[in-house]
This record gives structure tokens, C-alpha cells and sequence, in this order.
């Protein structure tokens, strides 16, 4: 089964979905009802789609408290889903700490990977659960803003919240 909600926070309306593994899907402002809904679709056969709020409270509860600065690292369960080059991408990413940055080319000297820093934003593009799996902490290699499928002025707001970026 998957289970979904909706809620609002500081930035907006955020869709959630997960499963009984952990948390599947986060689908922030930018993203609309329907990217989150064809996601699901992509992922799930309908039957197993349910509304359900309190399977998702504390998921809720810790984006809120990160958003209010309260909260540094995420101890929900996580459920990914993606491809195995797309996990291994988002299980590393998922190591940055709070308050930190790296670039997509370390991302990739991480991975020992000699796939090129284009596969690496494909990868974080494709994120389901971004802010948890911090996919905004990766950077370009001269430090600039690039490749946030949230929106690049979601990104500078989170590492503004994280005290990554003074500017």
C-alpha cells in the first residue's frame, strides 16, 4: 500500500507519500498535484493508492521542524525508489551533512563512478524525496546554483535555512 497526504508548511503545499517500508515521494510547491499523482501512477497501480494522513505524521513533523530550523537530520525511514545507479546516487547524497555542500564532480569522485557530472543531475533530478535525500546540497563545480528540480530559488532558500549560503 502506499499512503498519501498532503500538507501545508513554510514553503507551500507539500504532497507525501509512503509506503510501509518509509517515505516514498515528497513532492514540493513547484511540483504540482499532477507530477506528484503521475509519479505515483508511474510507481504504483491505483489500488494500492490511499489517503492517509496520521501514516505519514512523522514525515510531516520533521519537514515542518526543518523548515522552522529545528531539526538537522531526517530519522524517518525512507522507501527509494529508482534504478540502481540512481540509488547509489541518492544513498551517497543522502551522507552530506546539514550545513554543508559538495559538487557534482566530488558526488562523482565519491561514487568512484566515470560517469560524467551530467548522469549525477539526472540522478538528483530524478530524486523522489528531495529535502530528505538533500539533493540540494550538491553544487556546481565552481560553486554556482545549478540543476535543482525544485527550483533554483527553492535551493538557495534551503541552504539559506541550512547556513550554507551567505549571500
Amino acid at each position: 500500500m502506499v499512503y498519501c497526504t498532503s500538507f501545508d508548511s513554510k514553503v507551500g503545499l507539500i504532497y507525501v507519500a509512503s509506503t510501509d517500508k518509509g517515505v516514498c515521494k515528497v513532492s514540493v510547491p513547484r511540483q504540482t498535484k499532477r507530477d506528484f499523482l503521475r509519479w505515483l501512477r508511474e510507481n504504483f497501480d491505483d489500488n494500492q493508492v490511499v489517503d492517509n494522513r496520521s501514516r505519514n505524521r512523522e514525515v510531516m513533523d520533521q519537514l515542518n521542524r526543518y523548515f522552522s530550523g529545528k531539526l538537522a537530520k531526517f530519522t524517518c525511514s525512507i522507501d527509494l525508489l529508482g534504478t540502481p545507479f540512481q540509488t547509489r546516487v541518492w544513498k551517497e547524497v543522502a551522507k552530506i551533512p546539514y550545513g554543508t555542500t559538495i559538487s557534482y564532480k566530488q558526488l562523482a569522485k565519491r561514487l568512484g563512478t566515470s560517469r560524467g557530472f551530467q548522469a549525477m543531475g539526472r540522478a538528483n533530478a530524478m530524486n523522489p524525496v528531495p529535502i530528505i535525500v538533500p539533493c540540494h546540497r550538491v553544487l556546481g563545480t565552481d560553486g554556482s546554483l545549478v540543476g535543482y528540480s525544485c527550483g533554483l530559488k527553492t535551493k538557495e532558500f534551503l541552504l539559506k535555512l541550512e547556513g550554507s549560503l551567505l549571500i
